[in-house]
């Protein structure tokens, strides 16, 4: 069964009751339709961050885009980045990008590094495990590629998230060749589903098809930039950049066809049209999409006590909205949303929840930053 797309242009947002924008209040606190809070400055020494993970002991890990993995402990970011991270082609959105824990972590130590490497015929979207020891990464082992290579550093994805059954799912863009999301023999513009060795389930819903990539989950998906499994269903849910307009929110479903560049609501850069299509029988419609663009980064719903008005909202950073959304659902449907911290940080790449019960955020910047929200 489809659903129902839920859009919002740019008039209907401010005309409508569903769109709230957080207000400033006295002594630096923010006050929004269910939470008053504080926006906190952590660490302001980050060359554009991307992803943060929490580790067991507290420690909080930071991918910097050209390359690098830093330490937040006891209060401030650690001057010596860890080594062993893999080579990483940095360049246009290239470089070293999501991190994240193996679910068994706390006893094997492993974590999945996304980043760009460069090799015969182009650049390519590479996952890659490691052993977190002292001071580093050891027996660093690349485990997939969005195969094959090409020339080009745009619209690579890439997150990673784990489900309940310890398959990893990672998000690949149509690396700005908007054909390719359609193509089951190429792995751009697809989810991929993999066991946490890199090898293939069984089960997959391409697995035994000649030709087609065994590695896809779904597929017609335009630049993914953000996976988060739900609280209660298990389920992953997926945000990704349209072109002009057309930003998404979906819930991913085995052999899906989300769409693109069949069916969307944005143009090209140029103004051009792409197609007036907005649904096709055979094709999943998002719970959300936005027109005109925000730019979704980062996603994660909040399970924690601190803030008792969001539990069970979703977030995620928006790049060109400058701000950072809150999204109420009910169930598989969309309901609402809010603007908070807007025009106050440049950039949000990645918003998570931490162990505290606080979010955390990084900004991607020549001089970004870690900030946390905490309640006022």
């Amino acid at each position: 069964m489809q659903r129902r797309r839920f859009v919002l242009s740019a008039t209907a947002a401010l005309a409508t009751p569903s769109i709230v924008r957080a207000q400033s209040a006295p002594g630096g606190r923010l006050t929004s339709a269910k939470a008053s809070f504080r926006l906190a400055t952590l660490a302001r020494d980050l060359e554009q961050p991307w992803s943060i993970a929490f580790l067991p002991d507290g420690r909080l890990l930071i991918t910097e885009r050209p390359g690098r993995l830093r330490v937040f402990a006891n209060g401030k970011l650690e001057r010596t980045p860890l080594g062993g991270v893999p080579k990483v082609y940095v360049g246009g959105q290239a470089g070293l990008l999501d991190i994240c824990l193996h679910p068994g972590f706390a006893t094997n130590r492993l974590l999945y590094l996304s980043y760009i490497s460069e090799g015969a015929g182009g650049a390519v979207t590479t996952v890659a495990r490691a052993e977190l020891g002292v001071g580093g990464l050891r027996g660093v082992t690349p485990l997939f590629e969005a195969l094959p290579r090409r020339s080009g550093s745009l619209n690579l994805g890439s997150r990673i998230v784990f489900d309940r059954a310890g398959l990893m799912y990672i998000s690949c863009g149509d690396r700005f060749q908007m054909k390719l999301a359609q193509d089951l023999t190429d792995l751009a513009g697809k989810i991929v589903r993999l066991k946490d060795d890199g090898s293939v389930p069984p089960d997959n819903p391409f697995v035994g098809k000649p030709g087609l990539r065994p590695e896809i989950f779904t597929y017609g998906n335009r630049n993914p930039q953000g996976l988060a499994l739900h609280p209660t269903t298990g389920k992953v849910w997926e945000v990704e950049h349209g072109p002009r307009g057309g930003d998404e929110l979906n819930i991913l479903k085995a052999g899906a066809n989300y769409g693109w560049p069949l069916v969307t609501y944005g143009t090209n850069y140029d103004g051009s049209i792409i197609t007036n299509t907005r649904h096709l029988d055979g094709m999943e419609d998002a719970l959300r999409t936005w027109v005109p663009s925000i730019s979704p980064c980062g996603l994660c719903f909040y399970t924690g006590d601190k803030f008792p008005g969001w539990k069970g909202s979703l977030f995620t950073g928006a790049l060109s909205a400058f701000a950072l959304f809150r999204i109420e659902v009910d169930g598989e449907r969309y309901r609402s949303e809010e603007r908070l911290i807007e025009g106050r940080l440049p950039y949000i790449r990645d918003v998570r929840q931490g162990p505290d019960g606080l979010l955390y955020l990084v900004t991607q910047s020549n001089d970004g930053g870690l900030f946390r929200l905490e309640p006022a």
